[in-house]
C-alpha cells in the first residue's frame, strides 16, 4: 500500500518559462494564476520543447536577487520503501463530518492504527457489503461480519452488548460453517436482509439471513449445482457465476457459464431463479447475461454493452416479445414425469392439457429396460419406449393444435396455411375446451416383442418423462397457459 504525503515549503519559488510561438521571446508564468489583463504574461503552448522549471529560494529568480532564508527541508525516511498487498486486511481513512462539513476520507494516518485483517487462512476478502451499523466480509472461504463504528464486549453474565467507541472497524466475527464466496464476487445479491451468493469451493449456492448461513442450493438442486459448479472451470478457461436479484418476480437469478473469457459466446450455460416463496428453483432461462440487476422496480441485464429490460410491456416495446432474450426468440418448456402406481408397469395411450393453443409436445420417453448382451461382453443395449422419429429427432412427438392441422383437400397445406374444410388434425385436436391426442410407438423392437413400433399404440413403461413446449407458429411471442397436462393409461395384467 502507498501513501502521498503533501509536504508544503514555505520558503521555495517554482519559475517555469516558456517560448512565444515563434520560439524568439520568453513568456513568464510563475504562477498561472495572475490573468494576462491584469499583469500576468501569457502561457506557451503545452508541451512545448522549449518549457523548463526550476524550483528554488530566490525572488523572481534573478541573478543576485534577494533569497528568503533556506530553514530546514522536510524529508521522509522509508526504512521499506516497497509496497506491501495484504489481500486479507481492510484500511479506512478520516471521516467526513456532515455537520461540520470537514471531510477526512483522503487521510490515512500513519500515527494510528488504520488496519483490521481476517484470518490469512481464510483466502483473500473478495466482497465488502455494508448494512445499517454491520460489515459483512466475504472472503474465499469464510464469511464474517464486523460492527461499524462499534465495538462488542461481553459481560461477565455472558450476555452481548454493543458500545459506542472510536474504532471504526470493530471485532471480526465469523459466521459458523466453512462457506465463503470463493472468487465469484459477481455472484452476490441483496434483497432486504437476505444475501445470495455463491461458493464453488462446496458446490454450493447459499444465502445469508438472520438464520446465519444457508444452503439453498439443496432445495431440489443439489446434484445438478454439485455438477455445474465444480466443472464450471475448465482446463482452457475459467468459469463465471452471474448473480442478482429480479425485482420483478422476487427471486435471485444465477448464471454459470464455462469459458467465459477464452468463448464468451459458449453455449455451455445455464441461467436459473430461486424463489423465496416456494423455496425452490422454479425455473430455467434462454438467456447468458453479463451482469443482472434490479434498478426501481425493473430488472435488467447486460449483455455486450448493451442495456435490457426484461418484463416490458409489450404495447410500449413491440419487439418485447415472450421468450425473446438479445433480440433472439427461445421457446419455452416444461419437462414432468408420469408415474403413477409406481410399481406396475404401464402403457400410456394418450396425452391432453388444459391451457392455450400453441402447445406442442417434444418427446415421450419411457424408463430404461435392463441391459441385454450381444455376441460379446462389450455389447450391450438398452431399450426404451418413445414418440420422437429415429429418423429426426428434432420432429415433434405431438403436434400443436395449429401446427397438425391440414385440410381435407390438400393436406399439403398445414398450419395457417390449410384453408380448405373439414380440417384435419395430426397432433393435438380440440374436444371439450381440451386438447387430446393419441400416442404413436416409434421405437425399435425389443427382444422378444412381438408387435412393436407405429403397429403398437402407447408408450410402455413404469414411468414416462414429457417435455411439453411453445410451437413456433401460434401468435408467436405471445401468452401461453398451461393449467394441467394428463394421460390416460392401462396397467399391463400380471407385472
Amino acid at each position: 500500500m502507498a501513501a502521498l504525503i503533501e509536504v508544503k515549503y514555505f520558503n521555495t519559488f517554482i519559475l517555469k518559462k516558456t517560448m512565444n510561438a515563434g520560439g524568439t521571446l520568453p513568456m513568464w508564468n510563475g504562477s498561472f494564476g495572475i490573468p494576462q489583463s491584469k499583469g500576468g504574461y501569457s502561457q506557451g503552448a503545452a508541451n512545448d520543447v522549449n518549457q523548463w522549471a526550476i524550483e528554488e529560494s530566490r525572488i523572481r529568480g534573478g541573478y543576485n536577487n534577494t533569497s528568503t532564508d533556506y530553514g530546514a527541508k522536510a524529508y521522509l525516511v522509508e526504512e521499506e520503501p516497497n509496497a506491501t498487498i495484504r489481500e486479507n486486511a481492510l484500511i479506512y481513512s478520516g471521516i467526513f463530518n456532515s455537520r461540520t462539513g470537514i471531510n477526512n476520507t483522503n487521510v490515512f494516518s500513519v500515527g494510528e492504527d488504520i488496519t483490521k485483517a481476517a484470518s490469512p487462512a481464510n483466502g483473500s476478502i473478495q466482497k465488502l457489503h455494508a448494512e445499517n451499523s454491520n460489515l459483512t466480509i466475504f472472503q474465499e472461504l469464510k464469511v464474517s461480519r464486523a460492527l461499524i463504528d462499534k465495538d462488542a464486549i461481553y459481560s461477565a453474565e455472558g450476555g452481548g452488548a454493543v458500545t459506542a467507541a472510536n474504532l471504526t472497524i470493530g471485532t471480526i466475527q465469523p459466521y459458523k460453517g466453512m462457506y465463503g464466496i470463493s472468487k465469484d464476487p459477481q455472484s452476490f445479491a441483496v434483497y432486504g436482509y437476505a444475501k445470495y451468493f455463491s461458493d464453488k469451493n462446496n458446490n454450493a449456492i447459499m444465502r445469508l439471513s438472520q438464520n446465519g448461513l444457508e444452503e439453498i442450493s439443496r432445495y431440489g438442486m443439489l446434484d445438478y449445482f454439485r455438477d455445474q459448479l465444480n466443472n464450471i472451470d475448465t482446463p482452457i478457461a475459467e468459469g463465471a457465476i452471474i448473480g442478482g436479484w429480479d425485482i420483478h418476480n422476487k427471486q435471485y437469478v444465477v448464471s454459470t457459464q464455462q469459458n467465459k473469457v477464452t468463448y464468451p459466446n459458449s453455449t455451455d450455460y445455464n441461467t436459473l431463479s430461486f424463489d423465496e416463496v416456494v423455496r425452490g428453483w422454479t425455473s430455467f432461462f434462454s438467456y447468458k447475461p453479463d451482469q443482472v440487476f434490479s434498478i426501481r422496480n425493473n430488472f435488467y441485464s447486460l449483455k455486450d454493452g448493451k442495456l435490457y429490460q426484461h418484463y416490458a410491456d409489450e404495447s410500449n416495446f413491440p419487439s418485447a416479445k415472450r421468450g425473446r432474450f438479445y433480440d433472439v426468440n427461445y421457446p419455452s418448456s416444461v419437462t414432468f414425469v408420469f408415474n403413477p402406481q409406481i410399481n406396475r408397469s404401464k402403457n400410456f395411450k394418450t396425452i391432453n392439457y388444459e391451457g392455450s393453443n400453441g402447445w406442442q409436445i417434444n418427446s415421450i420417453l419411457s424408463d430404461f429396460t435392463g441391459e441385454d448382451a450381444f455376441k460379446s461382453n462389450t455389447d450391450w443395449a438398452v431399450y426404451q419406449d418413445t414418440t420422437v422419429p429415429n429418423t429426426n429427432p428434432a420432429t415433434p412427438a405431438v403436434y400443436s393444435y395449429t401446427e397438425g392441422k391440414y385440410d381435407s383437400a390438400v393436406p399439403s397445406n398445414t398450419g395457417t396455411s390449410a384453408v380448405i374444410t373439414p380440417f384435419y388434425y395430426a397432433g393435438f385436436d380440440r374436444k371439450e375446451n381440451k386438447y387430446v391426442a393419441n400416442l404413436v410407438n416409434s421405437s425399435t423392437a425389443a427382444t422378444g416383442e412381438v408387435l412393436f413400433g407405429p403397429d403398437m399404440s402407447g408408450i410402455k413403461g413404469f414411468i414416462a418423462t414429457v417435455k411439453i413446449s411453445t410451437d413456433t407458429v401460434t401468435n408467436y411471442g405471445s401468452e401461453k397457459e398451461l393449467f394441467s397436462v394428463g394421460s390416460e393409461y392401462v396397467a399391463n395384467n400380471g407385472y
